[in-house]
């Protein structure tokens, strides 16, 4: 269950109920994909921890205490009844550059909080090469093109040390996509015909496939499409710190 292949087919599913709702504040879109994390942890961890999220077992949110205020976290693992680690994952669709900021400023604040605990936090951030941004209403602006320069701020949060920074995840996992385009620079009227257009090809071979357009420049502490080494490198430090 932990391959980059299989959490390629969880992305794609989260995609299409994204299509299907044609919301990005509907929070079903990110069920499947969350309870697939899920179960790929709880298979890692196996019977002494217990993980709570949506799309998985109760199909609820745990509770984590920061050190400021408590925070329903996406993806919760307990041992003996208490938090030891949590999962925080962003699937951005549409209109990211109004929002990158404060994306990128939520998530550091919600890490110093839990981390400051002394509870140990990861991030998982996926995002298209190419993001339609749209006008109040659905009409399509343009696409926020994604190049290095938006991702410099991410590349200096791989350079810090979690240990000294505690806005710091302890680890992060970027997941650049290519979604294939209808035809070259083809531009979309607006929300409905993209969702209409793209609910029609979505099971297409090859449709979403992982990006190779940005080098990994990315020091340890952030991890390039390569979900299958988060993972693996997120339970060492979730074992290390519980034993």
């Amino acid at each position: 269950m932990r391959t980059n292949e299989q959490f390629l087919e969880a992305v794609t599913k989260s995609f299409k109920t994204y299509l299907n709702r044609n919301s990005s504040r509907s929070t079903a879109k990110l069920k499947s994909l969350h309870g697939h994390i899920a179960r790929d942890l709880a298979d890692m961890f196996g019977g002494e921890y217990t993980i709570k999220s949506q799309g998985y077992g109760d199909d609820k949110e745990g509770t984590i205490t920061g050190r400021y205020y408590p925070k329903n976290v996406d993806i919760t693992v307990s041992k003996n009844g208490k938090p030891v680690a949590g999962y925080a994952v962003k699937f951005v669709m549409r209109n990211y550059s109004q929002n990158s900021n404060n994306y990128f400023e939520n998530m550091i604040g919600e890490t110093a909080n839990i981390r400051s605990n002394s509870i140990p936090y990861f991030q998982i951030f996926i995002i298209f090469e190419k993001v339609p941004y749209y006008k109040n209403g659905g009409e399509f602006l343009k696409y926020d093109v994604i190049s290095e320069h938006n991702l410099e701020k991410y590349i200096a949060l791989s350079k810090d040390n979690p240990d000294t920074f505690y806005h710091t995840p302890d680890k992060t996992l970027i997941v650049l996509l290519n979604l294939k385009e209808k035809s070259v620079d083809y531009k979309f009227e607006n929300s409905k015909e993209y969702a209409e257009y793209y609910k029609s090809v979505i099971d297409n071979e090859g449709l979403i496939t992982y990006s190779n357009k940005i080098e990994d420049t990315f020091d340890d502490n952030v991890i390039l499409n390569n979900y299958s080494d988060f993972i693996k490198r997120t339970y060492c430090i979730v074992e290390g710190k519980t034993k």
